[in-house]
């Protein structure tokens, strides 16, 4: 008897814990259709596995959160190393509006011909001007609005290349003359130089992101000013690796000493990144939610 009414207990415990995590859910989904811009980042999307996850899972995050934009990090598109036109084209077909890069967006020859045909990819900006492709843009979405998106690398631990704060002052002046509503994409390693960056920028952008590290952190918050931040949206493809590397390599580089070729894991896939809504009138964000989808 008592087994039974244990039974009957735990079906209603669970009954109202399912009411009250869909009702959480469709309040979430609520809240984002109200006129405000929607901005769906995917984090670092690794290799043919992290194309697979996205494949599976964005069609559903689109349905679900009817982004103005979705952006996407590409710099490890190719087996990690680099983006091609190929798979630069596979993710504008999956609904991609712009895809951002990093320190590894040079490592493929095949981004050449992605810029040549200005396709909406980016590299960071702040690499020397000499350099072919473009670290920014004005998005212009169906409805008129326009969103900037500015694409930055860090230099602790990183190449020592342009300074990425005087770049961001540059041209952030420019891309408000034509709309408040800017997104960042940080590409840095050090946590204080992304952390430093965001609060650099509160009230000046509507959202600082940070890419590479390929782990994904709790720390999202709306900062004073007006800007959403996160250290870092994480990484889109294989859980079971080391930051989508496969572990043996990884193992064998650390404990040899010796250098070992790149080779990307597979399988065990996670999405993971951000969905930050701003006020299109004063390109302030008011909400930042992490993605970490398996």
């Amino acid at each position: 008897m008592l087994f039974h009414w244990v039974r009957i207990f735990r079906l209603i415990c669970l009954y109202f814990a399912l009411y009250f995590e869909n009702s959480t859910t469709q309040r979430a989904f609520a809240f984002m259709h109200n006129g405000n811009v929607v901005v769906l980042f995917i984090a670092d999307i690794n290799g043919k596995s992290g194309l697979a996850i996205a494949s599976r899972f964005l069609p559903e995050l689109i349905k679900k959160y009817s982004p103005t934009i979705v952006i996407a990090n590409g710099e490890n598109a190719a087996d990690g190393k680099g983006l091609t036109e190929k798979i630069a084209q596979s993710y504008f077909d999956l609904g991609i509006n712009v895809i951002t890069g990093g320190n590894h967006t040079w490592d493929n020859p095949g981004i050449y011909e992605v810029w040549k045909k200005n396709l909406a990819a980016l590299r960071p900006a702040n690499y020397p001007p000499q350099n072919p492709g473009r670290g920014g843009m004005i998005y212009s979405c169906p409805s008129g609005l326009r969103i900037g998106i500015i694409n930055l690398q860090g230099r602790t631990f990183m190449a020592t290349i342009d300074c990425p704060f005087q770049k961001a002052d540059q041209m952030i002046d420019d891309m408000r003359r034509e709309t408040k509503v800017i997104f960042v994409d940080f590409h840095a390693e050090a946590t204080a130089e992304k952390m430093t960056m965001g609060w650099y920028l509160d009230g000046r952008v509507s959202a600082v992101v940070g890419t590479h590290t390929h782990v994904q952190t709790a720390d999202e918050r709306i900062l004073p000013g007006g800007t959403a931040y996160i250290t870092d949206a994480g990484m889109t493809g294989p859980i079971d690796s080391v930051i989508g590397m496969k572990t043996d390599v990884a193992i064998r580089r650390f404990v040899r000493q010796v250098p070992a070729r790149y080779v990307p894991a597979e399988g065990n896939e996670r999405l993971c990144g951000v969905v930050v809504e701003i006020d299109p009138q004063t390109g302030k964000a008011s909400r930042i939610d992490r993605l970490s989808i398996q």
